[in-house]
């Protein structure tokens, strides 16, 4: 029987192998197991540039990954620049970022504005400082993020533009959505055990169960890349669940990612994806995993009221009937 450890690799072809950042100490516990232990992290550095010329201050991002990924650390470069220069920056770079995202129309461009407003449309906005945000705390826990303080920075440089909250208005009249009956289960699998304990689907039901124990009228929005989680979820709830059929993608369990296997359309689906993150941000209930995707709900829900998250082998549970 396979260990359950966070450092150690639960599924995939490197199923039972240490996860990077992991080491045997040559020491065994009580019961006689060899002891793991976590490598000290040195905090990822982060390719930023600041410019100064007169009164101005440019940030340029080049870092390229996951889509969510982009946003963390875009996130992080901004509030860092803020943090140094007790002042929002002139210009922030990113032309740079989201070049999985690109197709042969947009490869030469800067595709950021095709996602988010731009950011000198977005006025009145109170800004506080010092903000506590490091990229890395995809895998903490998010009660204890600084709410009050990133929330205006994701109104300033991650307001949605007009394409994507058209897109998510189409979303939510096709499916006709009552945000006040709906609970969120999301779970981002595949690939995601290279990075974090990934629990078993058995386990969100318990929490499941219990939010519709307490609303019978719940309804289950299942977001996921995994195609046997969708399939299993809609089994348990077949007269309460659903998923966005035409709007997402998802694989069979394996080590991999639908950016990389479905590459081709990135352009297209990055976009119902960052629709579909708002739209679960908005749900009453969210049940999910830990990583850039479900900080990502947490930063545009601006809280973690009604949310449920897996970290490390352990639930958090955020919700009071």
């Amino acid at each position: 029987m396979l260990r359950k450890h966070k450092g150690i690799i639960q599924v995939g072809q490197n199923k039972g192998k240490l996860r990077k950042g992991f080491k045997y100490t040559g020491q065994k516990t009580k019961t006689g197991l060899p002891i793991i232990k976590e490598c000290k992290k040195n905090k990822k550095k982060i390719k930023i540039k600041i410019l100064n010329g007169g009164n101005t201050t440019n940030v340029i991002i080049t870092h390229n990954a996951g889509f969510f990924s982009n946003c963390s650390i875009r996130l992080n470069s901004i509030i860092n620049n803020i943090n140094i220069n007790n002042k929002l920056p002139k210009v922030v770079d990113c032309s740079q970022q989201y070049s999985w995202y690109k197709n042969n129309k947009n490869k030469n461009k800067d595709i950021t504005f095709h996602y988010f407003e731009h950011y000198d449309n977005i006025h009145d906005i109170d800004i506080k400082y010092p903000i506590k945000y490091h990229q890395t705390l995809q895998y903490s826990e998010y009660s204890k993020l600084d709410y009050n303080n990133i929330n205006p920075l994701i109104k300033k440089y991650f307001s949605l533009s007009k394409n994507i909250d058209n897109i998510k208005k189409s979303i939510e009249n096709k499916y006709n959505l009552d945000y006040k009956n709906i609970c969120v289960l999301f779970y981002r699998g595949n690939d995601k055990n290279r990075e974090t304990i990934i629990c078993k689907y058995e386990e969100y039901l318990i929490y499941a169960n219990s939010i519709l124990r307490n609303n019978p009228k719940i309804k289950f929005l299942i977001q996921s890349d995994e195609s046997e989680f969708i399939t299993f979820m809609l089994n348990k709830f077949p007269k309460n669940s659903f998923y966005f059929k035409d709007e997402i993608r998802h694989i069979n369990k394996q080590d991999d990612t639908v950016d990389k296997i479905m590459r081709h359309l990135n352009y297209k689906f990055s976009q119902y994806y960052l629709a579909i993150t708002i739209i679960m941000s908005k749900c009453k209930y969210i049940i999910c995993g830990s990583g850039n995707c479900s900080i990502w709900i947490m930063l545009y829900r601006g809280n973690s009221n009604n949310v449920i998250q897996f970290l490390n082998g352990k639930w958090y549970n955020n919700i009071n009937f």
